[in-house]
């Protein structure tokens, strides 16, 4: 198809952090006759300003709260809302109600009932709502599913799935960062792995019956405390020893592009600067987080077939690991590499997924690709990570939470849901 005969679509960004921006808001700067941006809320004056800058947003269509921006008349076609978790609801049910379509930043919400009743609101405007869950847009997991698919192992009977999180990556987002406590964002099994709940979901292509999940905040808390720790590293007389002192991991050249979250200049004295001043800078035994640092969750599907998710922090490398067995071989597939087993012939199969130059293996612009598609030839169906197959797998998540909290104790997903149900009230009645 030649550039000239697509339509660009037109959008509004509530929410220029880094996901908003450095993930999906590229796409306009890259393509740029697909998308164009003609709007921008976001609380942060800096963050605000430099997006209006780089994508040439006037400065009368730049506002300091989503309320402001959807208290207009409907500016473009799309809203992209990439929020904080817990601000989810309400702009989405704004931006629905005012015919916008809506691509949204997972989790949906941390509040079950929240996620159906944007589901709801979706559909009662006919407008599409699609979920970032990004992986399923990767070649790596669309090679997957295809090979499932052709029915190159059989039936599906067990799948593993690791989510190795990174030593480094858990100390940034979920001891010291914006996802690290419940209270304020979600728990880990939403705010982290709601993707690896949407892609096991996606790849069974059957209800989950029922879920069980064992987890804690093993390590990081003030009982692992190193005699001689301070409440910041910088201050820390055993700094040199820690694995996750803050100063190592922002004034290195491998990780100094994460300072980019508590300072917009990476300069040394800036990094050092925030090092005192914000969270990052604070002892990861000392931190106000609560969000597990492990987790496990089972889970039985419709045919029989099971499931196991593993979360973990303490890994070298940040990346996923899958193992699916089938009644007539297995598969094995990493971040870069999947490899097929036949039973009957013994053949080994392996398949190289090319390195991505989009974020998440080419699931950032992926997403982006395919939600303008949708958009373009909207037919109120069910789209690849639409709402209604976001809730599904956001209810395992739910259900998955519970478990832990209760000690384990098996939840019906069923029951769960009809529980969920019952507490909602029609949008009209509200």
């Amino acid at each position: 198809m030649e550039e000239n005969s697509i339509t660009q679509l037109t959008a509004v960004l509530i929410g220029a952090g880094a996901r908003g921006v450095g993930a999906y808001a590229q796409f306009a700067l890259d393509y740029p006759y697909e998308l164009k941006f003609v709007a921008v809320a976001e609380p942060d004056q800096l963050r605000r300003e430099k997006f209006a800058r780089e994508y040439e947003i006037p400065a009368d269509q730049c506002y300091e709260s989503w309320e402001q921006l959807l208290d207009e008349d409907q500016l473009a076609d799309i809203a992209l809302i990439c929020t904080m978790d817990k601000m989810h609801y309400e702009p989405t049910l704004k931006a629905l109600n005012k015919k916008y379509h809506v691509l949204l930043e997972k989790p949906m919400s941390p509040d079950p009932r929240e996620c159906l009743e944007m589901e709801q609101a979706a559909r009662d405007n006919n407008r599409l709502l699609s979920i970032c869950h990004v992986l399923r847009y990767t070649p790596f997991w669309r090679t997957i599913k295809q090979l499932l698919q052709e029915g190159r192992i059989g039936d599906i009977a067990s799948i593993q799935l690791n989510e190795n999180v990174g030593y480094w990556h858990i100390a940034h987002s979920f001891v010291r960062g914006n996802w690290n406590n419940s209270n304020t964002t979600s728990p880990m099994i939403l705010s982290k792995s709601c993707h690896d709940m949407d892609v096991l979901s996606w790849l069974m292509e059957q209800p989950c019956i029922r879920v069980n999940s064992y987890g804690s905040l093993m390590h990081f808390n003030i009982a692992n405390a190193p005699e001689g720790s301070a409440e910041r590293c910088l201050d820390c007389k055993v700094e040199s020893t820690c694995p996750y002192s803050a100063p190592r991991f922002y004034l290195s050249k491998q990780y100094t592009n994460w300072a980019r979250h508590f300072t917009p200049e990476l300069t040394k004295e800036n990094i050092v600067r925030g090092l005192r001043e914000t969270d990052y800078g604070r002892c990861v035994y000392r931190s106000d987080n609560n969000v597990v640092d492990h987790q496990v969750v089972g889970m039985e599907f419709a045919s029989g077939a099971t499931a196991m998710f593993s979360m973990c922090g303490f890994t070298f490398d940040q990346e996923r690991r899958i193992q699916i067995m089938g009644t007539r071989g297995e598969l094995r597939g990493d971040d870069n590499t999947i490899t097929l087993y036949d039973f009957l012939t013994h053949q080994k199969t392996e398949i190289t997924i090319p390195a991505q130059t989009s974020g998440h293996g080419g699931g950032d612009a992926g997403i982006v690709r395919s939600f303008l598609n949708d958009v373009r030839n909207y037919s109120s169906q069910e789209t690849l990570t639409s709402a209604a197959a976001s809730v599904r797998s956001h209810l395992m998540a739910f259900a998955a939470e519970v478990s832990r909290l209760e000690g384990g104790k098996s939840i019906e997903l069923e029951a769960f849901a009809r529980e969920l149900l019952a507490g909602l009230q029609p949008l009209q009645a509200r």
